[in-house]
């Protein structure tokens, strides 16, 4: 029998959710306030009101559903599943009060594609929109990236064993610290000195490149929060490529890299253990996978003859696959010329390095490359046990962070998610190829959107229908939270209706 949700469990629901919407409504203050620098008027009473709305919805969960109880693990799943949805809806409002989206639902799906850190847009004229709402489209992935939960853990919610249940809602199971609430922290600690890092050197690199200052600093600013959380917005609508710089690209390479990198890895590596990026399955299967794919792409490109030159093949090839397998979106080509100059070889190679993405526990989304590696040992393991005698006792490990033992669960778990990655890459080719979009094509957009990429051959655009862009949205959706609290939030919706 289905239990039907209780009145209390609305409760708690509703007083955390209003928790996180509070923080929401506080970094909304960080664009109003640039928007005051820059004297930007109507851009500052875009966010005012959102920040009102955010406040009041916020205040108003708090006060009727006050609660001193703690979440259960069901709880905190369906926490989180809301949390990235009214993310998406308040996130929307002060970008369509802009003019530049053509309609509110434009607007949740850049929302939508800036929480999940996917970098696919239906921003217009992106090249005038102001500094306040561009920064705002950035701010939304560095906040998407970390986790809108992590923010609620490191500043707002305290000491109390329902947060790792919102943790673990999150797509995060690994606890850097001995608390949810310390590895929160470390983790926007990592992030805020990376930034301050990253957007001095881009900075730097774009006045050296003939840009002034402010605007140099700025584009450095939003350029890193795409780069290091795998995103892929950029303030200017062609993307890297506007730059037209060897030196932005070489260090954007940098910064998604290590943003592709689990936030234990880094830790491991402040504390001086450098030996464990060597030694971790994660890094030496996505040093694998990158050197497999790119070939691909490389004999792809070669057969096209559309980059003669090496030194072009490889800045174009590599430049585009680093970006898809990290889950970044960065593009130094126009979205048409994947269908132009690349041939199906070559986008097989992406659309293969975007379905398997970056690290655990790091700013990417897609398969992830512990589950890869977990997966391959498990073939390795089955190969021994046929090859050995019936009595040879078959023992598997590998090494993340520490000595692991393969078992049956976790490979079984590795299995489950892969399966539920590549149902929703073909579930999304389907519905654009229903609406007459060729296949591969499709597939590429429907890849990019679910593992959380941003990549674009051209489907991505205003004129595409609502249902597509839906479809879009829920796949960034799920694939960034990994599923396990999508699926909480659709039981729960069941319970609802059919319980008892």
């Amino acid at each position: 029998m289905i239990l039907k949700p209780r009145r209390e469990d609305l409760k708690i629901i509703g007083f955390y959710l209003g928790k996180i919407i509070l923080g929401l409504a506080l970094t909304m203050v960080i664009p109003a306030l640039v928007a005051l620098c820059f004297r930007e008027l109507n851009p500052a009473l875009d966010f005012f009101v959102s920040i009102e709305i955010s406040v009041l919805l916020g205040l108003f969960l708090i006060k009727i559903c006050r609660t001193d109880k703690d979440l259960n693990w069901m709880q905190g799943m369906i926490v989180v599943s809301l949390s990235w949805l009214v993310a998406m809806v308040l996130g929307a409002i002060p970008l369509y009060l802009s003019g530049h989206w053509k309609s509110f639902l434009d607007a949740c799906f850049d929302a939508m594609s800036g929480f999940a850190t996917t970098g696919l847009g239906l921003v217009q004229d992106l090249d005038h929109l102001s500094y306040a709402h561009n920064l705002w489209r950035h701010l939304t992935m560095f906040l998407g990236g970390q986790g809108i939960v992590v923010i609620a853990l490191s500043f707002f919610v305290r000491g109390f064993s329902g947060a790792f249940k919102m943790y673990v809602g999150e797509a995060r199971d690994e606890k850097i610290m001995p608390n949810v609430i310390n590895t929160s922290r470390f983790i926007w600690l990592v992030s805020i000195v990376y930034l301050i890092l990253g957007t001095l050197a881009l900075g730097i690199t774009g006045v050296l490149s003939g840009m002034k200052p402010v605007n140099s600093f700025f584009h450095g600013a939003c350029i890193f929060m795409a780069a290091f959380d795998t995103g892929g917005f950029s303030p200017q609508s062609q993307s890297i490529l506007y730059y037209h710089s060897f030196a932005y690209e070489a260090i954007t390479i940098i910064l998604m890299v290590l943003g592709a990198l689990n936030f234990k890895l880094h830790y491991h590596l402040w504390m001086g253990n450098r030996k464990e990026l060597i030694k971790n399955i994660e890094t030496r299967t996505l040093f694998v996978t990158v050197i497999v794919t790119f070939s691909v792409v490389a004999v792809g490109l070669a057969q096209t003859g559309a980059y003669p030159a090496a030194v072009t093949l490889l800045r174009k090839g590599f430049y585009q696959l680093i970006s898809g397998h990290t889950g970044t979106g960065f593009q130094t080509i126009y979205a048409q010329q994947f269908g132009v100059d690349w041939n199906p070889l070559a986008l097989a190679g992406i659309i293969s390095a975007m379905a398997l993405g970056g690290a655990v526990c790091s700013t990417t989304g897609a398969i992830k490359m512990l589950r890869i590696g977990i997966i391959l040992k498990s073939f390795k393991e089955d190969l021994k046990r046929i090859i050995m005698p019936e009595r040879a006792i078959v023992v598997e490990k590998f090494h993340h962070i520490r000595e692991v033992f393969l078992e049956d669960k976790l490979a079984r778990s590795a299995l489950m998610i892969t399966l539920a990655y590549l149902i929703l890459y073909g579930l999304g080719a389907l519905v654009g190829m229903f609406y007459g979009y060729p296949f591969l094509e499709s597939l590429f957009e429907s890849t990019s959107a679910a593992a959380n990429v941003g990549l674009s051959c051209g489907i991505t655009n205003t004129a595409m229908p609502a249902m597509l862009k839906i479809t879009y949205m829920l796949q960034m959706w799920a694939g960034r939270l990994e599923f396990m609290s999508v699926f909480t939030i659709l039981g729960f919706i069941f319970a609802s209706l059919k319980g008892k």
